[in-house]
């Protein structure tokens, strides 16, 4: 007959190597466990029942030690688990930054060239200003701030690209030839800026975006002396910040 307490042992080597998480990682130690409880299964005689504790008490030992060493080792495991995740986290959101900046330079890039071709649609001119649209006299009638009807499309691009542009803010300059006192043409100047200004904000483009300025006749950009060079300083000119 066993002695007394091997059963108890082999209940819990059995449940140690039935554990999935538990019996993989103590292998050599589960070997010696098993190899310690079939010793103390032995069966002995009365006067060897001192033999047979000291083997029960082995057997169990060593199923401790083994069920500790794969606890140990779970632990480690889980531990290195739980760091390969937050590598894998952090590496996934490093990778999801950078494809925001890859992305939202693509969109930079992409609008930084509609914006270009829409400039290029209004015929700015690069100045030491910002980029410039110089809108000639055919706005208005000599001598007039009232819009003439044909302006409408000229003026129609720009109150697009303002739309699409939301954060483009813009300064309208009245200019004139220097026909006329300088009083009068710097009255003229400014309504003309005005009736560009009006147009843009009657069709919805915020007030605060625009800012208008009567230049009259200080900044010709032609010779007032002839018919040509006068037609070519009355203008007006937008800038945009």
């Amino acid at each position: 007959m066993s002695p007394d307490g091997a059963s108890d042992a082999r209940s819990n080597l059995t449940a140690l190597q039935n554990d999935p998480e538990l019996s993989s990682r103590a292998r050599v130690e589960i070997r010696q466990a098993e190899e310690a409880v079939k010793l103390a299964e032995e069966p002995l005689s009365d006067s060897q029942a001192a033999l047979g504790e000291h083997r029960v008490y082995m057997a169990e030992h060593r199923v401790e030690i083994a069920k500790a060493r794969a606890a140990a080792k779970l632990a480690e495991d889980q531990r290195a688990q739980l760091d390969q995740d937050r590598s894998d986290t952090r590496l996934t959101a490093r990778t999801r930054e950078a494809d925001r900046a890859r992305s939202d330079a693509s969109r930079a890039r992409s609008s930084e060239a509609d914006m270009q071709r829409r400039l290029e649609e209004l015929e700015a001119k690069e100045t030491e200003r910002g980029m410039v649209i110089t809108l000639g006299d055919v706005l208005f009638d000599t001598g007039s701030a009232q819009l003439r009807g044909d302006a409408n499309h000229t003026l129609n691009k720009l109150v697009s690209f303002m739309r699409q542009y939301p954060d483009q803010r813009l300064v309208i300059e009245g200019h004139t030839d220097n026909v006329g006192g300088t009083a009068l043409n710097q009255r003229l100047s400014q309504q003309r800026a005005d009736s560009v200004r009006q147009y843009l904000t009657q069709n919805n483009i915020a007030s605060n975006r625009i800012s208008t300025s009567g230049m009259g006749l200080h900044r010709p950009i032609a010779d007032n002396n002839s018919a040509a060079g006068r037609q070519q300083n009355r203008r007006v000119e937008i800038v945009i910040e």
